[in-house]
Protein backbone atom coordinates (compact mmCIF):
# COMPACT_ATOMS: atom_id res chain seq x y z
CA UNK A 1 0.00 0.00 0.00
CA UNK A 2 2.72 2.36 0.45
CA UNK A 3 3.88 2.09 -2.95
CA UNK A 4 -0.20 2.84 -4.21
CA UNK A 5 0.66 5.94 -1.64
CA UNK A 6 3.61 7.19 -3.25
CA UNK A 7 1.99 7.32 -6.31
CA UNK A 8 -1.23 9.43 -5.31
CA UNK A 9 1.64 12.18 -4.19
CA UNK A 10 3.35 12.04 -6.98
CA UNK A 11 -0.64 12.18 -8.49
CA UNK A 12 -1.32 15.55 -5.57
CA UNK A 13 2.25 16.86 -6.69
CA UNK A 14 1.00 17.34 -10.47
CA UNK A 15 -2.43 19.18 -9.07
CA UNK A 16 -4.29 15.94 -9.91
CA UNK A 17 -6.40 13.65 -7.55
CA UNK A 18 -4.60 11.94 -5.03
CA UNK A 19 -5.43 8.05 -6.25
CA UNK A 20 -2.61 5.70 -6.53
CA UNK A 21 -2.87 2.20 -7.63
CA UNK A 22 -0.19 -0.75 -7.48
CA UNK A 23 -0.33 -4.27 -8.85
CA UNK A 24 1.38 -7.14 -7.48
CA UNK A 25 1.69 -10.53 -8.14
CA UNK A 26 4.12 -12.75 -6.26
CA UNK A 27 5.02 -9.99 -3.60
CA UNK A 28 6.04 -8.24 -6.89
CA UNK A 29 4.92 -4.59 -8.18
CA UNK A 30 4.09 -5.33 -11.53
CA UNK A 31 2.54 -1.91 -12.77
CA UNK A 32 1.94 1.20 -10.89
CA UNK A 33 -0.79 3.68 -11.68
CA UNK A 34 -2.29 7.19 -10.82
CA UNK A 35 -4.98 9.69 -11.69
CA UNK A 36 -4.44 11.45 -14.75
CA UNK A 37 -6.33 14.31 -16.18
CA UNK A 38 -8.83 15.54 -13.04
CA UNK A 39 -7.57 18.96 -13.69
CA UNK A 40 -8.64 21.56 -15.53
CA UNK A 41 -6.45 22.29 -18.26
CA UNK A 42 -6.19 19.81 -21.41
CA UNK A 43 -8.39 16.88 -21.72
CA UNK A 44 -10.05 16.45 -18.45
CA UNK A 45 -11.72 13.14 -18.00
CA UNK A 46 -13.15 10.59 -16.01
CA UNK A 47 -11.30 8.05 -17.44
CA UNK A 48 -7.60 8.19 -16.47
CA UNK A 49 -8.51 6.77 -12.79
CA UNK A 50 -5.19 5.31 -11.00
CA UNK A 51 -6.39 1.66 -11.48
CA UNK A 52 -7.58 2.04 -15.24
CA UNK A 53 -3.83 3.57 -15.96
CA UNK A 54 -2.65 0.72 -14.21
CA UNK A 55 -5.05 -1.75 -15.69
CA UNK A 56 -4.06 -0.44 -18.91
CA UNK A 57 -0.20 -0.85 -18.52
CA UNK A 58 -0.35 -4.55 -17.00
CA UNK A 59 -2.59 -5.58 -20.09
CA UNK A 60 0.09 -4.11 -22.42
CA UNK A 61 3.02 -5.41 -20.04
CA UNK A 62 2.00 -8.35 -18.61
CA UNK A 63 -0.60 -10.30 -21.02
CA UNK A 64 -0.47 -13.39 -20.11
CA UNK A 65 -0.19 -13.58 -16.00
CA UNK A 66 -2.48 -15.11 -14.07
CA UNK A 67 -4.59 -12.16 -13.25
CA UNK A 68 -6.79 -14.48 -10.37
CA UNK A 69 -2.94 -14.16 -8.35
CA UNK A 70 -2.59 -9.91 -8.63
CA UNK A 71 -3.31 -7.81 -5.88
CA UNK A 72 -4.82 -4.10 -6.23
CA UNK A 73 -3.52 -1.81 -4.01
CA UNK A 74 -5.81 1.68 -4.48
CA UNK A 75 -5.55 4.64 -2.04
CA UNK A 76 -9.19 5.31 -2.98
CA UNK A 77 -11.99 2.28 -2.53
CA UNK A 78 -12.27 1.80 -6.10
CA UNK A 79 -15.47 3.46 -7.39
CA UNK A 80 -18.18 1.58 -9.98
CA UNK A 81 -15.81 2.10 -13.24
CA UNK A 82 -12.64 0.76 -11.61
CA UNK A 83 -14.30 -2.04 -9.50
CA UNK A 84 -15.61 -3.37 -12.74
CA UNK A 85 -13.08 -3.53 -14.77
CA UNK A 86 -10.77 -4.63 -11.89
CA UNK A 87 -13.36 -7.49 -12.12
CA UNK A 88 -13.39 -7.81 -15.83
CA UNK A 89 -9.51 -8.22 -15.84
CA UNK A 90 -9.31 -10.96 -13.43
CA UNK A 91 -8.38 -9.10 -10.28
CA UNK A 92 -9.68 -11.37 -7.51
CA UNK A 93 -7.92 -9.22 -4.28
CA UNK A 94 -9.04 -5.40 -3.95
CA UNK A 95 -7.16 -3.49 -0.64
CA UNK A 96 -7.62 -0.03 -0.88
CA UNK A 97 -7.18 2.30 1.95
CA UNK A 98 -9.55 5.46 1.84
CA UNK A 99 -13.24 5.02 1.70
CA UNK A 100 -15.26 6.43 -1.56
CA UNK A 101 -18.02 8.26 0.62
CA UNK A 102 -19.48 9.41 -2.33
CA UNK A 103 -18.75 7.11 -4.95
CA UNK A 104 -17.61 3.06 -3.80
CA UNK A 105 -18.35 0.64 -5.44
CA UNK A 106 -16.79 -2.40 -4.04
CA UNK A 107 -20.40 -2.94 -1.93
CA UNK A 108 -22.16 -3.84 -5.56
CA UNK A 109 -23.80 -6.83 -4.74
CA UNK A 110 -22.42 -8.83 -7.33
CA UNK A 111 -24.51 -12.20 -6.90
CA UNK A 112 -27.58 -10.06 -8.03
CA UNK A 113 -26.16 -9.02 -10.54
CA UNK A 114 -26.33 -11.18 -14.69
CA UNK A 115 -24.21 -13.79 -14.39
CA UNK A 116 -21.27 -12.50 -16.00
CA UNK A 117 -20.80 -11.02 -12.55
CA UNK A 118 -22.53 -12.88 -10.32
CA UNK A 119 -20.06 -15.84 -10.72
CA UNK A 120 -16.78 -13.74 -9.30
CA UNK A 121 -15.40 -13.79 -6.27
CA UNK A 122 -13.55 -11.41 -5.22
CA UNK A 123 -11.99 -10.45 -2.07
CA UNK A 124 -12.27 -6.74 -0.46
CA UNK A 125 -9.98 -5.54 2.08
CA UNK A 126 -10.54 -2.03 3.12
CA UNK A 127 -8.70 0.48 5.27
CA UNK A 128 -4.92 -0.48 5.14
CA UNK A 129 -3.27 2.74 5.96
CA UNK A 130 -6.36 4.71 5.82
CA UNK A 131 -4.83 7.73 8.10
CA UNK A 132 -1.84 8.35 5.25
CA UNK A 133 -4.07 8.25 2.16
CA UNK A 134 -6.76 10.53 4.24
CA UNK A 135 -4.43 12.67 4.93
CA UNK A 136 -3.48 12.73 0.86
CA UNK A 137 -7.05 13.69 0.38
CA UNK A 138 -7.27 16.52 3.11
CA UNK A 139 -4.40 17.86 1.61
CA UNK A 140 -6.20 17.62 -1.80
CA UNK A 141 -9.65 19.38 -0.94
CA UNK A 142 -8.36 21.67 1.44
CA UNK A 143 -6.26 23.59 -0.94
CA UNK A 144 -8.25 26.20 -2.94
CA UNK A 145 -6.47 25.63 -6.71
CA UNK A 146 -7.77 22.49 -6.81
CA UNK A 147 -11.51 22.58 -7.79
CA UNK A 148 -12.20 18.64 -8.92
CA UNK A 149 -15.61 17.51 -6.64
CA UNK A 150 -15.21 20.82 -4.82
CA UNK A 151 -18.33 20.99 -2.67
CA UNK A 152 -19.29 17.22 -3.06
CA UNK A 153 -19.77 14.54 -0.70
CA UNK A 154 -16.60 12.89 -0.73
CA UNK A 155 -15.04 16.50 -0.54
CA UNK A 156 -17.15 17.35 2.48
CA UNK A 157 -16.94 14.17 4.27
CA UNK A 158 -13.02 14.00 3.74
CA UNK A 159 -12.77 17.18 5.51
CA UNK A 160 -15.00 16.68 8.45
CA UNK A 161 -12.49 13.34 9.44
CA UNK A 162 -10.34 13.20 12.29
Amino acid sequence: MQAALDEAGLALEAGEFPVGCVLVYRDEIIVRGRRANSRPGKRPNELDHGEIMALRELTMDHPDLDRSKIIAYTTMEPCLMCYGALLLNGIRTIVYAYEDAMGGGTSLPLEQLNPLYRQIKVKVIPHVLREQSLKLFKRFFADPDHGYWRGSTLAEYTLRQS
